[in-house]
């Protein structure tokens, strides 16, 4: 007859990883934001004895952990610092999985994709949804102030971006808008990377292309709000 456990003994017990191996199966709009995020700050791993991993990292701990409940995953949210110190330290999610590397493979995401990620072929329906994500991974707004000549009133400006390694990505992405008559203008150029900017009437239409048709919470507050905060002070 065997021994009876004492209290504690399955706390040491292994905890079984789960996660939604059919995720990238099938476009929904939870699929499509992930996708997008992934495109931008997320990274396909193949270790040495032949390991798959999908890993995702963020300065911001909010998005990581809502990407996480959208995988339907309890795989810890890591915390690490890069090798350059300059380098603020980054929330990381790692999910190991052959399906779905697989699958992102097929979706266009590469091992090596930074300079060369082209837009994955998705309909319109979810178009607003992969772009929130590229852009809560690799976008950033902002509203800055100056004084005009001859007026003593401040005026505001909120200006927006998408950047890549791969000016490909970005191109598809102008012409897509426009082609959906979301913008107007968007202008090119290369800092430490290409990137894709607006003025103040095109970052307003972005943001109600990205935000209007939110059907679930997967968005980062911080870069909302700045264009909120911009709205309200225009108003």
């Amino acid at each position: 007859m065997g021994s009876i456990p004492t209290p504690g003994t399955y706390q040491n017990m292994p905890i079984f990883k789960t996660k939604d191996e059919d995720f990238f199966k099938k476009w929904t709009s939870k699929m499509a934001y992930v996708l997008g995020f992934i495109a931008a700050d997320g990274s396909l791993i193949k270790n040495k004895r032949g390991a798959c991993f999908l890993e995702i990292q963020s300065i911001d701990k909010e998005i990581i952990c809502k990407i996480k409940k959208a995988l339907r995953t309890n795989l810890a949210v890591g915390l690490y610092q890069p090798k350059n110190k300059n380098y603020s330290k980054r929330y990381r999610l790692q999910v190991g999985s052959k399906e779905i590397f697989k699958d992102l493979l097929n979706l266009g995401i590469g091992s090596r994709k930074s300079k060369t990620i082209k837009l994955p072929i998705l309909s319109n329906k979810y178009f607003s949804h992969f772009l929130r994500g590229y852009f809560d991974g690799d976008g950033c707004v902002n509203i800055c102030t100056y004084q005009r000549k001859n007026r003593k009133n401040l005026s505001t400006i909120l200006s927006s971006e998408f950047a890549s390694g791969s000016k490909d990505i970005l191109i598809e992405i102008k012409n897509r808008l426009q082609e959906m008559n979301i913008i107007k203008g968007g202008s090119f150029f290369y800092n430490q990377g290409y990137r894709l900017s607006f003025s103040i009437n095109d970052s307003l239409r972005l943001y109600e292309f990205m935000y209007s048709d939110l059907d679930n919470d997967l968005y980062l507050s911080r870069k909302k709000c700045i264009f909120e905060e911009y709205l309200k002070r225009k108003n």
